[in-house]
């Protein structure tokens, strides 16, 4: 069955890119936990069902769900990369309540209305339609049910000179992008090694003088290891489809979608947000005249 809303080139990068940064090089489970923490810091496990069964939309190489699937009673793993999902499987070898599914977005082959949770973290921006996407993931969900994402920002939070900076490297982000895998493996492993990290790094200086190093382009990265920036220069650099929303355009969408209760998180990575599927009895009530 023919794939629907995805760009072939961007699926066929994911599965190089977890197909070499596979993610079993990372480093002590409490780095690891601090960054699973910062992306599920809003969201409701304390309102979830006895043994929730949910889906992971766009599962990659399953970091996330390695830590999801202990908390809930079965998790599917839904992916369009085959490569993706090999090395998730290898990844998930000891987690029994996990089932992986080889499908788009657009062609989640579960029941709709089915699922106590659903997140997508970093997968959606880098469909052609965003919006059928998050669509797609809502109507999975029971009424009241969490919908987890994290779509990349439009740095509408940030000053001139730093979303200058993000014009120049989305520039050099199309060029290699075209480039074949090795060429590109070659140039975004310079890019953590000769930029992310000494960049990084500062950050992490600033913040040991007591300063707030937030403002600063890579500070998430100040804590974290090479091996993350090597998966991530990948991951930004060699992508090549790539769409950025306001806070503003993704509430928007999520209110569209059919979600209520929206949330987004203030800290880094931006913009994470979580919404509930609209219950029967919220829709809109029209006031009579009179």
């Amino acid at each position: 069955m023919k794939m629907q809303n995805i760009d072939e080139r961007t699926v066929s990068s994911f599965g190089q890119e977890w197909s070499t940064y596979n993610q079993s090089r990372l480093p002590d489970d409490e780095k690891t936990a601090q960054r699973f923490e910062e992306y599920f810091a809003i969201f409701p496990w304390d309102t979830l069902p006895n043994h929730p069964v949910g889906v992971d939309v766009g599962c990659g190489s399953g970091r996330w769900a390695l830590r999801v699937a202990p908390r809930v009673g079965a998790l599917h793993c839904i992916d369009a990369s085959l490569e993706a999902l090999l090395v998730a499987r290898s990844n998930l070898a000891g987690q029994s309540n996990c089932t992986f599914h080889h499908a788009s977005v657009a062609a989640i082959p579960l029941p709709p209305g089915s699922m106590d949770f659903c997140y997508s973290l970093g997968v959606l921006h880098h469909i052609p339609d965003t919006m059928a996407g998050i669509e797609a993931c809502v109507a999975l969900l029971k009424p009241g049910a969490p919908f987890l994402a994290y779509l990349y920002y439009a740095l509408d939070q940030r000053p001139w000179w730093f979303r200058g900076i993000w014009m120049g490297t989305d520039v050099v982000r199309r060029g290699i992008a075209r480039l074949p895998f090795w060429p590109k493996r070659a140039l975004t492993e310079l890019i953590a090694v000769a930029i992310y990290w000494p960049v990084a790094r500062l950050s992490a200086v600033v913040e040991r003088l007591g300063r707030d190093p937030a403002g600063l382009p890579l500070s998430w990265y100040r804590d974290k290891s090479l091996y993350i920036m090597r998966t991530n220069a990948f991951d930004r650099f060699a992508t090549p489809l790539e769409q950025r929303f306001s806070r503003a355009q993704i509430a928007t969408m999520m209110r569209k979608a059919g979600l209520e209760d929206i949330q987004f998180s203030e800290n880094a990575p931006f913009w994470c947000a979580v919404g509930r599927r609209a219950q029967p009895h919220s829709a809109a009530v029209v006031a009579q005249p009179g």
